[in-house]
């Protein structure tokens, strides 16, 4: 059956977001910019930063079922990832760099099946061949409006959102899952090595050092190993054997490694994540790749993450702020008892066993998905109305 092709933007209208300036970024509505996007369907509200209430117009405010889109960024493959916006109580507003997408009319389109579509390699194709700009490529509303889209009949696209939708719920809460676990090892470490309230804190002398009898403050520098990697960004791609660990959120891939270990890895500018990792993988040249002794891994990672704040805010540097090694080695924690540390080990190393069974289910939920999408868009698997 042959389905019908229109140009966007006979079906939907397009505005940009708003600009602020820094002073605007207090408590008050939320806003959603180009680092929220990442691979998600739904912004994370709770993460969203906030604007003061006065510094937004109502004109800009994001209904159910908009589409926005990155208009505008320094990275190419960032231009053109999209979200919808679900049913929310929130008040929710969006920046100069991204674009809004509302359909005129929901009873010939859904908007849940134009998230997909616009997530499938065809369409991004399209972004991309007609994204304009030099250092940093942009999409314009006339290029949205442009666009080829396919329109099968509602009662398809209802089925194709409905088939990749049951993949989005499994994926959001797979995601759910890995915030919870993060969560509970990181509340953890504080109640234990921040706040003292260790198990049998209650009798235990304090020593000298004004610490629990027996417990040491170390710092990074003193237990552990920091090189960095070094690739270059443009060695890595989307496919390859090994994960390649670079300053962003989200590894890329690498046909080769250069670290074969249980390491912390910490990017050394952009914002600054942490992570850990066991295996075989590769890193980027502005990337630090932090190893010790098995028994501090996990005391070192919680410590450096717990002063990723202190860290950034302390940040060198004048175009691109970076992390120095010496920053790294001066941080500072409480190392415990040897049973007290076995105990802890193992309790966060449960909660991180879990983590990479979930971690490895979510990846096969995202390559289904990712295999199913375009076949269903572009009409490969056949859906009957």
């Amino acid at each position: 059956m042959e389905i019908k092709t229109v140009k966007l933007g006979e079906i939907a209208e397009f505005a940009n977001g708003l600009n602020f300036d820094k002073s605007a970024y207090r408590a008050g509505v939320k806003i959603i910019g180009v680092s929220d996007f990442k691979d998600y369907s739904i912004p994370i509200i709770d993460s969203l930063a906030e604007v003061a209430i006065d510094a937004v117009k109502e004109s800009a405010r994001l209904k159910e079922n908009d589409i926005i889109f990155v208009r505008s960024n320094g990275n190419k493959d960032l231009v053109g990832r999209c979200m919808i916006i679900p049913h929310t109580s929130e008040k929710l507003y969006f920046s100069g760099f991204c674009i809004r997408c509302r359909f005129k009319n929901t009873i010939y389109a859904n908007p849940r099946y134009f998230l997909y579509l616009f997530k499938s390699p065809s369409f991004r194709r399209q972004l991309s061949n007609t994204s304009v700009g030099a250092n940093i490529q942009n999409l314009s509303q006339s290029r949205l409006a442009m666009a080829s889209v396919p329109l099968p009949t509602k009662e398809v696209q209802d089925k194709i959102a409905s088939i990749l939708s049951a993949y989005d719920e499994m994926i959001d809460n797979c995601r759910a899952q890995i915030v919870l676990l993060e969560e509970a090892a990181q509340r953890l470490y504080r109640e234990w090595f921040v706040d003292l309230r260790f198990p049998g804190y209650e009798t235990t002398p304090i020593g000298e050092n004004g610490l629990p009898a027996g417990w040491t403050i170390e710092s990074i520098g003193m237990v552990c190993d920091i090189k960095t990697g070094r690739k270059d960004a443009n060695f890595g791609g989307k496919v390859g054997e090994y994960p390649f660990f670079t300053c962003a959120q989200e590894p890329i891939r690498a046909n080769s490694y250069s670290f074969d270990t249980q390491a912390i890895i910490l990017a050394g500018n952009g914002d600054f994540n942490v992570k850990i990792f066991r295996g075989k993988f590769e890193a980027y040249q502005r990337t630090y790749v932090i190893t010790t002794e098995s028994d501090l891994i996990w005391l070192s990672y919680f410590a450096i993450k717990r002063n990723m704040s202190k860290l950034s805010a302390g940040a060198s540097g004048s175009t691109i702020k970076f992390l120095t090694k010496g920053m790294i080695e001066d941080i500072l924690f409480y190392r415990p008892l040897d049973s007290q540390l076995s105990t802890f080990n193992k309790i966060v190393s449960c909660y991180f066993n879990q983590l990479e069974t979930i971690k490895e289910k979510l990846s096969e939920v995202l390559a289904l998905r990712d295999l199913l999408l375009p076949r269903l868009i572009s009409g490969q698997i056949e859906i009957n109305a």
